[in-house]
């Protein structure tokens, strides 16, 4: 006989376990199921945190352990040439975070809460009945009420229904060593160069006990991560440095696939394409429908709520933010970046970028054209 549960999330990251903690929070008998053998190992993000993803984060847990995050006020963008400009927004901030470490303590609040999560159990194979989705992960046999796909951009649950898939993605690659030395703690170091990274950035932070240096392309377009690095070696100190782990990933810069849901399934973060096309940031909007979805389906359980199927007609259409990825991906030309780098003019358009509407100042018209365009 098949196990039962209310609830079943493909998936222990963001999304997967903010789902879980509030769906076991609300009553719901809630396994996860991970393909990982623990939280976060091998990881695939960055895990820098934009300021309102934190505040979420604060809001639903009562704090984060200090000994996972560091708080970074400003960012340094460099252009091709060298030449750069430090970026700040008042009360924003970003925050690098021990992201196997965020990952491991949000697992045990999940489990606290009373969910069930299982490591090394991959969803194989998957059918959905009038009134069940049954499920073969990790070798069991599983029946659930409501499924729930957080398993990342390449999302077996995706594939299993006939869901959206991600189509256009960047290709991340990303180095954490221990000694680098010159890095400036309260700035995010990010550069612009379309001949190392074609359609996205570079960057350089001083994490939580590493340095961190990645480099994200188009797919088309392979990261040169190598000279990057070496470019890398230029501006900080590497002479006693050492490689503390190497990782890399795809993100979804193409917005929301259709369908993100079909009967009594529902996906949710990577798998929905719940990701910033311009910024490819994505983890504020997994721990925003991930706690939504959760509630969905428990209010749809307890006879009170709409169908969870339709919580995708909330996700961001990202309409602006679409227009600017296929911009991105042509250029600019670094010619034109080291040309305007330090002016008013991409001063402002990088604000809008890095900080969201908190970059646009006054300008409240400009900051409720993008919002109604986003919606």
């Amino acid at each position: 006989m098949p196990e039962r549960y209310d609830l079943a999330i493909a998936g222990a990251g963001f999304a997967g376990l903010v789902a879980a903690r509030r769906a076991a929070q609300r009553g719901l008998r809630t396994v996860v199921l991970e393909r990982k053998a623990e939280p976060g190992r091998p990881l695939h993000t960055t895990g820098i945190l934009v300021n309102e993803a934190f505040d979420l984060l604060v809001r639903e847990f009562g704090g984060i352990p200090a000994d996972l995050w560091r708080a970074v006020p400003g960012v340094r963008l460099y252009a091709p040439s060298g030449r750069s400009t430090d970026l700040h927004s008042p009360g924003y901030q970003f925050y690098l975070t021990d992201t196997p470490g965020l990952l491991r303590w949000l697992a045990r609040a999940a489990a606290q809460a009373g969910a069930e999560i299982r490591f090394g159990a991959p969803v194989q194979t998957a059918r959905q009945t009038a009134s069940a989705v049954e499920i073969a992960a990790g070798g069991a046999a599983l029946e659930a009420q409501w499924l729930i796909g957080a398993d990342g951009a390449k999302s077996a649950v995706a594939e299993l229904f006939g869901l959206g898939r991600n189509r256009r993605v960047l290709v991340g690659l990303e180095a954490e060593f221990s000694g680098v030395e010159g890095v400036d703690a309260r700035l995010l170091h990010t550069f612009l160069d379309r001949a190392l990274a074609p359609g996205y950035i570079g960057w350089v932070a001083a994490g939580v006990g590493v340095t961190q240096v990645g480099i994200a392309a188009r797919r088309a377009d392979r990261p040169e991560f190598e000279a990057f690095l070496q470019r890398a070696k230029t501006l900080f100190d590497f002479r006693n440095a050492a490689l503390v782990e190497r990782r890399s990933g795809v993100i979804p810069v193409g917005g929301v696939v259709h369908p993100a849901a079909s009967g009594r399934v529902l996906l949710i973060g990577d798998a929905a394409g719940t990701v910033s096309p311009l910024t490819a940031g994505g983890i504020y909007t997994a721990l925003d429908f991930g706690t939504r979805a959760a509630d969905a389906v428990a209010d749809r359980l307890a006879g009170t709520g709409a169908d969870p199927a339709l919580l995708p007609r909330q996700y961001p259409k990202y309409r602006a933010k679409r227009w600017l990825r296929r911009a991105l991906d042509l250029g600019p030309p670094d010619w034109l970046v080291n040309l305007l780098i330090g002016t008013r003019p991409m001063q402002a358009f990088a604000r809008v970028v890095y900080f969201h509407s908190k970059g646009l100042g006054s300008k409240a018209a400009w900051k409720d054209m993008v919002r109604r365009s986003d919606a």
